[in-house]
């Protein structure tokens, strides 16, 4: 009996619905559905009871659920203590504080170390095995990595205070046509170029970080884009753009170890909270 497999059950029997537990567990009903039933084959019993209504623990079940939760517990708490460090590429930092506090809670001897990314890698270094975990805004290439979307923003123009179009109530990006906006470096990821330039190709300054894109708006008046909400300073505004579909907010990862899934868990737990 492999641990994987008893995770596969308790992600079923805490969801009593596969659907939700293959959601949950990153992977498709058909392999989940096997791998129960492979599991009630090689115990000689039934776990579950499936029905058109749903799904029900048998006393079987019950049984192994609370085996299974203290088990696994027991070899996450073992594996953790070996690996006691951590590396966490950071680009959406808005709650970040929230969940430190949080993960530190439980794994408190768990060293931390926080790569701050540029806007040159939305994957903050994951792909480059700089980070283990990068919590991120997307949209991005995400083939061969994991993902979990953790909440959605909508977007606005960033203008200057005195532009033309900084009082309107919200734009599109057809308004923002004959402006200059800004760009990446050759090579970065094109999902995310595309998207931050609004879906069309644009003119303007190259950049890397944050305050490059805020010193071109105040000097020159290039058009960026920002999530909604962001405080740029009173020299700035963030205008709502109608035809743009929102950013999400993003937890990335690519090695499914126990530290990195109480990572997630963390993060997931967080931002529904917030």
């Amino acid at each position: 009996m492999e641990l994987r497999t008893l995770r596969y059950f308790v992600a079923v029997a805490e969801e009593l619905h596969f659907g939700r537990a293959a959601t949950r567990l990153h992977m498709s009903q058909p392999p989940l559905s096997r791998a129960i039933k492979q599991l009630e084959t090689s115990l000689g019993t039934t776990l579950l009871n499936r029905s058109p209504a749903g799904v029900t623990l048998t006393e079987s079940g019950h049984t192994l659920l609370h085996e299974a939760k203290a088990l696994l517990e027991h070899a996450d708490r073992i594996k953790s203590g070996l690996a006691k460090t951590i590396t966490i590429g950071i680009l959406d930092g808005k709650n970040a504080a929230t969940l430190a506090k949080a993960f530190r809670r439980k794994h408190p001897n768990v060293e931390v170390r926080i790569r701050e990314a540029d806007l040159t890698d939305p994957t903050c270094g994951l792909r480059t095995n700089q980070v283990d975990i990068a919590l991120t805004r997307g949209p991005f290439t995400t083939d061969g990595l994991r993902t979990l979307a953790l909440r959605e923003d909508p977007v606005g123009a960033v203008l200057r205070a005195d532009d033309p179009l900084a009082h309107r109530d919200h734009l599109t990006t057809t308004d923002l046509d004959d402006r200059t906006w800004f760009q990446f470096p050759e090579g970065t990821d094109e999902i995310w170029q595309n998207y931050w330039n609004g879906g069309k190709p644009r003119q303007g300054p190259t950049v890397r970080a944050v305050q490059e894109c805020v010193q071109s708006v105040l000097w020159n008046g290039t058009v960026g884009l920002a999530p909604l909400g962001h405080d740029l300073g009173s020299e700035l505004k963030v205008v709502p753009i109608q035809d743009l579909p929102p950013s999400p907010v993003v937890i990335a990862w690519t090695k499914d170890d126990p530290l990195t899934r109480a990572f997630v868990d963390a993060a997931a737990q967080v931002y529904r909270s917030t």
